[in-house]
């Protein structure tokens, strides 16, 4: 697939199943992520592929988190939580490892993971692979990050799902530029 088209029509695929990426698909979609921008050369990103039983393991640390932050869970809500990581075959984990630098703050080193996980999920479109990139409260929980085994200095950046889209994806909206870009004169 041609680049610009990837990048001008790459779309989220909600409904993921299996098979995950092949070999060969991962291997094009992750090395798409070290093409990131990146100050300094620092690398700050890693990422965890979570995949098979692990996803299960993933949902029992969810529900431990999302206990402790609201208490008693509803069994629907237990339920919805323990099967959030089923979503997709494939679950990778955005991880930025922190640095002290004295030229790179620690928000460029995040956001060259962002950058990153923005890399492989175009690339995942142009493999023909379905994606879409997860945030929410999970993401900054510290019994979550302590159940992967990040570092004190680690952030997780979000979790990219990863799979055979269920259904062909949607089109690309059709965005104005002139909405989003104008000049400025300095006058």
């Amino acid at each position: 697939m041609d680049a610009l088209f990837a990048l001008h029509n790459r779309v989220s695929s909600g409904k993921l199943i299996d098979p995950s990426p092949s070999a060969g698909q991962r291997e094009n979609i992750y090395r798409a992520a070290l093409r990131a921008a990146d100050h300094g050369c620092l690398r700050p990103w890693r990422f965890l592929e979570i995949e098979g039983d692990a996803r299960e393991r993933l949902g029992q640390v969810y529900l431990r988190a999302m206990e402790q932050s609201e208490g008693p869970l509803s069994e629907a809500k237990r339920e919805k939580t323990l099967a959030m990581p089923l979503r997709a075959p494939l679950v990778l984990v955005a991880i930025t490892t922190l640095q002290d630098h004295p030229k790179v703050p620690h928000i460029e080193q995040r956001q060259s993971t962002a950058g990153a996980v923005q890399a492989m999920i175009t690339a995942a479109f142009a493999e023909g692979v379905g994606a879409y990139w997860r945030t929410g409260p999970l993401a900054s929980d510290p019994l979550v990050a302590e159940g992967l085994g990040l570092a004190p200095n680690e952030r997780i950046e979000g979790f990219i799902y990863l799979g055979t889209p269920k259904k062909p994806p949607r089109e690309a909206p059709d965005l104005a530029l002139m909405d989003f870009f104008s000049s400025w004169t300095g006058e």
